[in-house]
């Protein structure tokens, strides 16, 4: 049993916060203009991110990728939010300054700051982008800076590296050789494209964890590759809360992602058919069990599938 999700109050409890944390996020980003104190509120919720990942990284990464998956509030809060726990896990992996990880996760929750409805009218858009939304997409980065200066936003970190987080010519030396802003632009510039690929969207399916991960780990940028590796170390090639099929044909949910003290953990919830097991069991992958044959998007799960249980196995 998960020490955190003894009870079924306990998950509503956690998957309550984070819709909490979702929500009041999406309403800072959507009415900036209307927030009092911008800066507090947004320390606010970077400190509630590192509360909730504290406990029991597993279960925070499966809540959030489920959050994510069937977010009701809107593309724009819920791709922050996984920005934002991604770049946590990644400060802490990278053992970075404290100021550093303050700007690097803040401007994560705030880099679309200035395209938060478009990027929500986007993620439902099938038609091809009007001229004006292109441009909108060109000057968000530096439109937002401008807003989160108006908001009483000074940390030079936090405004660069929203600044310069889709910049394609940042330099590309060795990580440690890197300046800070540089350094926490790149992290920030592969983590936006990484949740971009897992989430779906009105006009497609988000793409497999599994070639997601594969691509952020390909082609020449040194510094683009070493963070790749280190994120796809952190939350796993399949992580917490993404599904997969195993060579036998059955679905399952991973639950656990693979270390090297621990195997990758699966909750099997669908048989070769595609029908919903009414037990569903827990299997941990080892040279005994089943392979993966690949993982899939989430629109695999057709049918209510209940996490409280899985996440008691």
């Amino acid at each position: 049993m998960n020490p955190l999700v003894k009870t079924e109050d306990d998950y509503e409890d956690l998957l309550g916060q984070w819709s909490n944390l979702e929500s009041g996020l999406a309403m800072v980003l959507t009415h900036p203009d209307s927030v009092e104190e911008f800066e507090a509120r947004i320390v606010q919720y970077d400190r509630w991110i590192q509360d909730l990942l504290k406990h029991d990284t597993n279960v925070a990464l499966y809540l959030l990728f489920q959050l994510a998956i069937n977010s009701t509030v809107g593309y724009s809060a819920s791709h922050a939010l996984v920005c934002a726990v991604l770049c946590q896990l990644i400060g802490v992996e990278f053992a970075l300054p404290a100021a550093q990880r303050n700007g690097l996760v803040r401007a994560a929750l705030t880099m679309n700051l200035a395209m938060t409805t478009l990027q929500d009218q986007l993620a439902k858009q099938n038609d091809v982008l009007s001229q004006n939304q292109q441009n909108a997409i060109r000057a968000h980065s530096a439109n937002g800076v401008r807003m989160l200066t108006n908001k009483g936003i000074s940390d030079a970190l936090w405004l660069n590296v929203v600044a310069q987080h889709h910049r394609e010519d940042l330099p590309t030396k060795n990580l440690t050789a890197l300046a800070p802003v540089d350094l926490l632009s790149h992290i920030l510039r592969l983590v936006d494209r990484y949740a971009a690929m897992i989430s779906p969207r009105h006009s497609r399916d988000g793409r497999s964890a599994a070639e997601s991960a594969g691509s952020i780990v390909q082609g020449g940028n040194e510094p683009l590759n070493a963070i790749g590796q280190t994120l796809v170390r952190i939350v796993g090639t399949y992580p917490p809360g993404t599904f997969i099929t195993l060579e036998d044909g059955y679905t399952g949910i991973v639950t656990r992602r693979e270390t090297s003290a621990n195997p990758l953990a699966v909750a099997v919830v669908m048989d070769p058919l595609g029908q919903l097991l009414r037990r569903p069991h827990l299997a941990t992958l080892s040279k005994d069990t089943p392979g993966i044959r690949g993982s899939l998007g989430a629109s695999v799960a057709q049918e209510r599938i209940n996490h409280y249980l899985i996440l008691q196995m």
